[in-house]
């Protein structure tokens, strides 16, 4: 019988399939890597410094793009940063796409 956390390990594996399918297939590779067990000694380090490297996204070559990606990698291994990753992902998801739709129909508003 599934135990809770192999269930939320599976919820954790569908997010991280979906935006892989969103991802070019060189950083899809990366992030299959990234969360394969083979990575666990470095993604405990690279997600802390991703979500260091978001924090300061206001400098040259660091960015937002830095602190989800960072949280998703410590979610691997962390059952409480899983879970929270689990409750509040699609939340962020569904806003982004109301975002992306607002501001594709204002670009086609300013169009006309």
């Amino acid at each position: 019988m599934p135990t809770p956390e192999h269930h939320e390990q599976r919820k954790l594996g569908r997010l991280i399939d979906r935006l892989q399918a969103k991802l070019p297939e060189r950083m899809a590779r990366i992030v299959a890597w990234l969360v394969s067990p083979a990575a666990i000694l470095i993604r405990l380090p690279l997600g802390l410094l991703l979500i260091a490297g978001g924090v300061f996204s206001f400098l040259p070559l660091l960015g937002i793009w830095m602190l989800p990606l960072g949280i998703l990698l410590i979610a691997v291994d962390l059952p409480p940063v899983r879970r929270w990753v689990i409750r509040t992902w699609p939340k962020i998801e569904a806003r982004w796409r109301l975002y992306r739709s607002r501001r594709a129909r204002n670009d086609q508003s300013g169009d006309q």
